[in-house]
């Protein structure tokens, strides 16, 4: 008998959140009365990215997420020890290692693994070792899910970005198949499979519907929507069109 594909979960992004907060320097809105909407809408956990320049997040907002929140908190990190030291203090439920560039608007691309495999190592033993699950955020390229596997942690997150970003038809079939192929590398290697960044409610249908991936974190176009309709019906209509997806696959 085939085993049933496991339902696909939703991380909701809520960096935006405090983004519109900080432009004011004001008390709202606040990213955790937001994150509780996203899980009244169905969001299976709550990212984000406390970034070095501190742009959006902040550690106080970070604290009060792992503190109050009865789903789990990914946060997003660079390779920044003071920030790791405060994720190591706070134990979020999953560390993910991003790169990151002052000068950029969003993240541009996924975690030079191979390059970066020296400086790595220790940090995530120090999360792993403090019961922190560690994921990086990586291109979907074969060489650079061999270089996560070899480094023991627990799940990748593919960068969707290209995808679906992507306008030319050819290009974005090409894109997808990317998708697929790190998706089935990434768990025959045992990883957990997560995938994330510049996803909507029209390009998400595609990727959610890869049998591999576990968990799709998203944040811009569910904050968007959420201006027109709020943010747990924002988030309820992405669950949604993940949940039909992925069962038209099985």
């Amino acid at each position: 008998m085939e085993t049933a594909r496991p339902m696909i979960q939703l991380g909701v992004n809520v960096d935006h959140v405090a983004t519109l907060r900080q432009l004011r320097q004001t008390l709202y809105p606040d990213p955790l009365e937001a994150a509780r909407l996203a899980q009244l809408g169905g969001a299976d956990n709550i990212t984000v990215h406390l970034r070095e320049d501190r742009r959006h997040i902040q550690e106080s907002d970070v604290a009060r997420l792992v503190r109050e929140l009865s789903i789990p908190v990914n946060l997003e990190v660079s390779l920044d020890l003071v920030i790791l030291e405060f994720a190591v203090l706070i134990r979020p439920a999953e560390v993910c290692f991003v790169p990151e560039r002052r000068a950029e608007r969003t993240t541009e691309n996924g975690l030079s693994v191979r390059l970066l495999t020296d400086r790595l190592r220790p940090v995530i033993r120090r999360l792993s070792d403090s019961g922190i699950r560690v994921s990086l955020f990586i291109d979907p390229v074969p060489d650079e899910i061999e270089a996560a596997c070899r480094l023991g942690v627990d799940a990748v997150e593919l960068h969707t970005g290209a995808y679906a970003e992507s306008r030319d038809p050819e290009s974005r079939a090409h894109r997808l198949e990317c998708l697929r192929s790190a998706a089935r590398l990434a768990g025959s290697r045992g990883l957990a499979v997560h995938a994330g960044h510049g996803l909507g409610y029209d390009s998400v249908v595609q990727v959610a519907a890869i049998p591999e991936i576990e968990t799709l974190n998203i944040g811009h176009a569910i904050v968007s929507r959420a201006v027109f309709v709020g943010l747990e019906t924002a988030t309820r209509l992405m669950k949604e069109r993940m949940v039909t997806a992925r069962r038209g696959t099985t």
